[in-house]
């Protein structure tokens, strides 16, 4: 077998551990998001390991990369357990086991070490144009505060939104991304964390 640069083999090590961690591959985009590269070049790196013989893929259906050899080690220490939660009950905490409707493993670069994170699934599109759609998975890092700008999961009113966040003088406004939304005003809004990422099965 032929040897891999050591480039090619991150890659295989990323494809390997999301593997483990999701039950299905990575995308073309997603691995190109872990490394800074272009879908291009993560697309030359998978064909130069299919040919050594590491990897095989399918060219007809989406999530069809597969690892023929593993090169990778004890990879199982980097996943980070995020639990999903589903219609949050009134007045209970966020993070109580009644709103728990399951977990997703993840790695970097949705997750980052020592930090604390929840996923919800994204409902409606008021957020389209920032790229999160119906049915996505947000993943997001808790905090009970946000900066002008940030995209936050927030509680209103008992129920939970995600929205674009800015702090007004007397008031928040959580803006839409998407121009048939009007942006809600508010003086009691509790900030529950801020997006990291977005998780999309094709």
């Amino acid at each position: 077998m032929k040897e891999i640069t050591q480039r090619q083999k991150e890659v295989l090590n990323f494809i390997s551990t999301f593997i483990k961690a999701n039950g299905f591959p990575p995308t073309v985009r997603e691995i190109g998001v872990n490394f800074g590269i272009s879908l291009r070049a993560v697309q030359d790196h998978i064909a130069a390991l299919q040919k050594k013989g590491y990897l095989s893929q399918s060219q007809k259906r989406a999530r069809s990369i597969s690892v023929l050899v593993d090169t990778k080690k004890d990879s199982d220490s980097s996943f980070v357990k995020v639990p999903i939660l589903g219609n949050v009950v009134a007045g209970k905490p966020i993070m109580s086991e009644e709103n728990f409707d399951g977990s997703v493993n993840l790695v970097e670069p949705f997750v980052r070490p020592g930090k604390s994170y929840f996923a919800l699934r994204v409902r409606g599109t008021s957020m389209k144009d920032a790229g999160i759609l119906e049915g996505d998975l947000a993943i997001v890092e808790q905090a009970s505060s946000a900066v002008d700008g940030q995209i936050v999961v927030a509680l209103l009113d008992g129920a939970i939104t995600i929205k674009r966040f800015y702090k007004e003088t007397d008031r928040v406004r959580l803006q839409p991304e998407n121009p048939e939304f009007s942006a809600i005003y508010s003086d009691n809004v509790t900030i529950l964390g801020i997006l990291s990422s977005i998780v999309r099965q094709y």
